[in-house]
């Protein structure tokens, strides 16, 4: 749960999640193929989100750190270096080229440059990256806030998730994807971001431009963020499961 009036609260709860997620997620693959099993993960995931959501309003923020807190080296995790053609091409340019789109269900589709979101108005925070491993890592990002680019597009009502697809494809398999609903989309810590510790954010830690949603755990914190989708359901996407990692078992919804 987020920020508990008793920090030391937070703190066991958010540890004792993550220690329970690493036992359960590394045999994921073989239980997620039993029905029953997939029935009891999902019963689970509904109960952990309501909770989640009972004991932390809406609008409550993950915590957020000093710069003494700061890692000297935010560490990087899964892909650090996609190397499909077309990615490569965009890094050697500089990005100059990447453009981000933004579809599905919305009034006025668009597409942004880098420079034009830099351009936005900004948000910094400095915040706890919790990995579902069990490490955690603390840095400084700064992007748009999600949000602002979404009332840019105008959402429209029967939209009901926030899907990222990027350019990286996870050990070569299927093209990585994740998602959001739209509680998490709006909440003012979700960025796409574009900056880390005050430079621009390097390819291992997703350049052009990645996902931070604090209340999330890490799997969730999508790369190499390409397209931005809105959608009522997930069933033309992957597995049906509403990302590359819950396609293959992991829980979909992640929050802390």
């Amino acid at each position: 749960m987020n920020e508990p009036t008793d920090p030391r609260r937070r703190r066991f709860l958010t540890n004792s999640l993550l220690a329970t997620s690493a036992v359960l997620l590394a045999g994921c693959d073989r239980l997620s193929r039993s029905d029953t099993m997939s029935r009891l993960f999902d019963a689970g995931e509904a109960l952990t989100q309501r909770a989640q959501r009972l004991l932390a309003s809406r609008e409550s923020l993950a915590r957020e750190y000093a710069p003494k807190d700061i890692a000297p080296t935010f560490r990087a995790n899964g892909t650090t270096n996609p190397q499909n053609e077309a990615y490569r091409r965009l890094a050697a340019n500089g990005f100059r080229d990447w453009r981000l789109t933004i579809d599905g269900l919305v009034e006025r589709p668009q597409t942004f440059s880098l420079d034009e979101l830099k351009a936005m108005p900004s948000r910094t925070q400095i915040t706890r990256h919790d990995c579902v491993e069990g490490w955690s890592c603390i840095g400084q990002w700064t992007g748009v806030v999600l949000g602002d680019l979404l009332a840019q597009v105008g959402v429209r009502d029967e939209a009901r998730f926030v899907v990222f697809h990027c350019a990286d494809r996870y050990h070569g398999t299927d093209p990585y994807y994740e998602s959001l609903d739209m509680l998490e989309a709006y909440h003012p810590q979700t960025l796409l971001a574009y900056d880390l510790n005050g430079t621009d954010l390097p390819i291992a830690n997703g350049a052009p431009l990645r996902l931070r949603a604090e209340r999330q755990l890490g799997y969730k914190m999508a790369k190499y963020v390409m397209r931005v989708e809105l959608v009522e359901s997930f069933a033309h996407l992957g597995r049906g499961r509403g990302g590359y990692w819950e396609d293959r078992g992991y829980q979909w919804w992640a929050g802390i």
